[in-house]
């Protein structure tokens, strides 16, 4: 079974609530296989509190066995177009989204291919993408952390330290929050702040199409058009 589905659409209040279905899901599909998993478990948790309407589902795609370990994002995409034609995935191609989330950091330098993947995901479905890494996402669920940890150090964060990898948001947030993000789910409790980090979000660059060199999320803008779509009939 390649993805295992987490949503709490059949967890109501009522009987007459387990009745709905849903007139549109989105499915979060994401490079990392623990922190974001952390987070949007969270984040699906917290759908009726964040005023999601009741006829929207959010889900989270989880990699399971073999393909969990799939990280590199033209391959994640192309797993992601597959499950939508997995019939027990309940994907309807009609009205369903998949949020196929990835870091832009493997593009910075030498890997090729960046803007065409985003024109091939935004033909029917959404990119959410970070700039250096999920963690600057996380970041900024953190009182004040755009004025004191990114404001000013924005070349610290595209930069590569010693083992050559981007590494900046991740200490940063180890530092803030005491906690290994790749190991400790807890980390997934930022999610209580989303509405916070949305707004810290807009400080920085959101132009997905834009982001070589610059410190990027749209994460909190994906979310937050989410929480905005109200059904039309």
């Amino acid at each position: 079974m390649p993805v295992h589905t987490y949503t709490n659409w059949n967890k109501r209040q009522s009987d007459a609530e387990k009745q709905l279905k849903p007139y549109r899901k989105y499915f979060f599909i994401c490079e990392g296989a623990n922190t974001e998993t952390f987070y949007f478990q969270k984040l699906i948790d917290l759908r009726k509190e964040l005023g999601i309407h009741p006829l929207i589902d959010i889900c989270l795609w989880q990699k399971t066995g073999e393909d969990k370990d799939i990280s590199y994002a033209k391959k994640l995409v192309e797993f992601a177009m597959k499950q939508k034609d997995e019939e027990k995935n309940g994907f309807d191609k009609n009205i369903d989204k998949v949020v196929v989330v990835f870091d832009a950091d493997v593009f910075e330098e030498k890997v090729q291919g960046y803007d065409e993947l985003i024109e091939q995901i935004e033909k029917s479905d959404i990119a959410a993408i970070t700039n250096p890494g999920f963690e600057l996402f996380l970041l900024l669920h953190i009182e004040d952390s755009y004025e004191n940890e990114i404001k000013g150090h924005e070349v610290e964060f595209l930069q590569k330290d010693e083992k050559g990898g981007y590494k900046h948001a991740y200490n940063v947030l180890h530092d803030l929050t005491g906690m290994n993000a790749k190991r400790n789910p807890n980390i997934g409790n930022l999610a209580n702040n989303v509405l916070y980090a949305i707004s810290q979000e807009k400080h920085i660059n959101q132009d997905i199409h834009n982001c070589k060199g610059k410190v990027t999320s749209n994460i909190g803008k994906v979310i937050e058009d989410i929480m905005n779509d109200k059904p039309k009939f």
